[in-house]
């Protein structure tokens, strides 16, 4: 008897500037049956155009305080006086139903989200080098020289951390990326620690 198959919980970091947002809406227009983004809470005020559940969950900073006392989220940050987390039933759900759920987020959050499930499948994107990390910055015309300077520096210490990660992917084609990318999440399905159900039983049968 085949084993239903369990959703894997995956987190994509990357240096600001790599394309991981990009790359991630690539792979769910491209493989939308296979996964789903999760959906983060905020107690910011939503933003023209923007639906509670579909862009954020939107809370009041009371309603997200008793989530965290709760233990209702599986990390959660303030960024600029406002409150954004990760709700554990959200992404719980998902998994039971079968879908790989992908969560964006940076290297403090991921980590601790490692500790938590350590089943998570962590993903690190990149360029090719940094002076092509430079470039994409300054493309985007956004950000004034000292603002990209700071997101360089801050690209220095988290590259400190890529060890820490199982799968390094460069965004030197953004197609080609993607397709890396998936071909890792669905060859992970196969590891031996995420099929112990499936073994157990072929074993019993065996027997």
């Amino acid at each position: 008897m085949k084993t239903a198959k369990k959703g894997i919980l995956i987190i994509c970091s990357g240096f600001s500037g790599a394309g991981k947002g990009t790359i991630i809406k690539k792979l769910l227009d491209g493989y939308r049956d296979y996964y789903s983004l999760s959906i983060s809470a905020t107690t910011r005020d939503p933003r023209a155009g923007e639906e509670d559940g579909r862009e954020y969950f939107f809370k009041t900073r009371e309603e997200f305080e008793k989530m965290i006392n709760n233990d209702e989220l599986i990390e959660y940050a303030m960024y600029v006086n406002n409150y954004y987390g990760t709700p554990k039933s959200y992404v719980l759900d998902q998994l039971k139903a079968g879908k790989d759920v992908i969560l964006e987020i940076e290297i403090q959050g991921a980590l601790k989200v490692k500790e938590m499930f350590p089943d998570t499948l962590l993903l690190f994107v990149t360029t090719p080098d940094a002076g092509t990390l430079k470039e994409r910055l300054t493309g985007r015309g956004t950000e004034d020289e000292a603002a990209i300077r700071a997101r360089l520096l801050r690209a220095g210490e988290e590259a400190m951390y890529i060890g820490a990660y199982d799968y390094l992917v460069v965004n030197d084609d953004l197609e080609e990326c993607v397709k890396e990318i998936h071909s890792i999440i669905q060859s992970d399905h196969c590891r031996v620690s995420r099929n112990e159900e499936f073994i157990n039983n072929m074993r019993r049968e065996l027997i």
